[in-house]
């Protein structure tokens, strides 16, 4: 079989803590996906990380690899006779990799260690598996039913592994958000000789929006305005996921400031809603004509106001 170095996959060293191997998983599986991904080789990035990730966050599988030693990515290897001693899939059974790649031979010895020696096949649970899961804002807001395909790995009636279709749908609730963990019960790895099934995580990422930024549970827009939108002060409609509100602009606003919208942002898990914050961005016009010219020259040649004040106090500048 063909030795994969998961730790490189991963973009980590052996010995890496269970926390970055979690990290490393998430920023990878959000870069990778093929439904956000711009990346050529992007479905068969992340189905590799997705194998890595399997093996790595289980003790016992993380265990088993790292006893297999270290090899070039692609080199042939085949396990050394004390390593399947150790990790044989049960009592009494003759072993053989043959014909299987590397993640099919450490599912299939999942659960081996720890078997009584009197030939009997205990139950093992399924395998718990991660996806991660993109989703809109609108999705976020309003909450949204999703159609999950799915290839899983389950045990036949001779704890062989092989590769299942699962076809089933999740429900997402309202207020799911960047880097939300959704549990789904048993719709994991199927459970072999009686035991549990496992679990489907759901990794939540948030689409790119045309207009709103996520943080949590708040939402950010930019808010184009005309300088004498800025100055005087002005009534305007914004977006908001829920619909248009008119948003007072008063007197004065400054570039860069964040105008509040109380609950307009993403719900919350206990029903509330977090806020929405409308970026001031003061604009200029690019094309303007003869008479707008002179009310600008008339404006500049009246106004005492000095925006670059500050330059000329004491201590402004570096000595």
């Amino acid at each position: 079989m063909k030795y994969k170095d998961y730790y490189a996959v991963l973009g980590l060293e052996r010995g890496a803590s269970e926390d970055d191997i979690k990290k490393a998983y998430r920023r990878l599986a959000r870069k990778y996906h093929p439904d956000v991904s711009k990346e050529a080789d992007a479905e068969e990035r992340f189905k590799e990380v997705a194998e890595a990730y399997q093996t790595l966050k289980d003790a016992d599988k993380r265990a088993a690899y790292d006893q297999l030693g270290a090899h070039q990515p692609g080199q042939d290897f085949q396990p050394p006779p004390d390593w399947q001693a150790q990790w044989e899939p049960s009592a009494g059974d003759a072993f053989s990799s043959e014909g299987l790649d590397l993640s099919d031979l450490l599912d299939r010895l999942r659960g081996g260690r720890g078997r009584g020696r009197g030939g009997a096949r205990m139950s093992m649970p399924g395998q718990d598996y991660e996806i991660a899961v993109p989703i809109t804002i609108a999705d976020a807001y309003n909450g949204t039913e999703i159609d999950l395909d799915l290839n899983m790995p389950e045990y036949d009636a001779q704890g062989q592994l092989r590769r299942v279709p699962h076809a089933f749908k999740a429900r997402i609730p309202k207020g799911a958000t960047d880097g939300q963990r959704l549990r789904v019960p048993g719709k994991g790895g199927k459970g072999f000789n009686g035991g549990r099934n496992g679990d489907l995580y759901l990794n939540i990422t948030l689409r790119p929006h045309a207009l709103f930024r996520a943080n949590g549970h708040d939402l950010y827009l930019d808010l184009p305005l005309a300088p004498w939108e800025a100055v005087l002060g002005t009534s305007v409609e914004v977006p908001t996921p829920g619909g248009p509100v008119r948003l007072k602009v008063p007197p004065a606003t400054q570039a860069s400031q964040h105008l509040r919208l109380p609950r307009r942002g993403l719900p919350t898990p206990k029903g509330e809603h977090g806020d929405l914050y409308a970026v001031v961005l003061i604009v200029v016009p690019s094309v303007i004509s003869d008479s707008e010219r002179a009310l600008y020259r008339q404006l500049a040649e009246t106004s005492a106001f000095v925006p670059r004040a500050h330059f000329s106090e004491e201590g402004s500048y570096a000595s």
